[in-house]
């Protein structure tokens, strides 16, 4: 799988922006036991795909090492006018499901192998998440916006672009050929062998 990632960026070029980011771990949870396991997640939006309210739809897939654990289907609440919009909701909720997994996880006793790896086809929300330079000029994504810049700061995430026929969060916000949702489905659930491309 080919991925297009950007600059690396150090928790040091968030503090202007993010003071204090941090992940909540209490120090109540159960001391960490065995192998670190890593989270890997999916998102994708289908921009106003309702033609009867135009409401976008969104679609999540959360991997614990490569086993499918949590996948989200769901019309967003609100009309977005932008592709950016909706994929920046749809990245959000992603990041909400990931830090409430990565505390069950630990609650445990699980070890989380560092932030976890969000993939998303939508070059913009890329930049704007992993870039602390990036502004939103839209006031009505602030909250989504600053929700993942928030936990990218924190270390909880880290986001990357990656090619559009290679997200499987498709086969949740679209209708897709035979072919197409084979590839997605065989990668889910079927054939290991495809992580080792990553």
């Amino acid at each position: 799988m080919e991925s297009i990632g950007v600059k690396s960026i150090s928790k040091d070029d968030w503090i202007d922006f993010y003071p204090g980011a941090s992940e909540n771990i209490p120090p109540t949870l159960p001391k960490p036991r065995g192998l670190p396991v890593s989270i890997t997640a999916f998102v994708d939006a289908d921009h106003a795909g309702n033609i009867a309210n135009r409401r976008s739809h969104s679609g999540i897939i959360v991997f614990v090492q490569s086993s499918p654990i949590i996948w989200l289907s769901k019309q967003q609440k609100t009309v977005e006018t932008s592709t950016h919009g909706a994929e920046l909701i749809a990245t959000r909720i992603g990041v909400e499901i990931i830090e409430s997994l990565r505390f069950k996880l630990r609650s445990f006793g699980i070890p989380i192998e560092g932030p976890s790896v969000v993939y998303c086809d939508n070059q913009s929300v890329v930049h704007n998440a992993q870039r602390p330079e990036s502004v939103l000029k839209k006031k009505h994504n602030s909250v989504s916006y600053h929700k993942i810049r928030e936990s990218v700061a924190a270390e909880i995430i880290t986001v990357y672009k990656i090619a559009s026929g290679e997200n499987h969060a498709d086969l949740l916000t679209k209708a897709l050929s035979g072919n197409v949702t084979s590839y997605h489905a065989d990668f889910i659930l079927l054939n290991e062998d495809l992580w080792s491309e990553k």
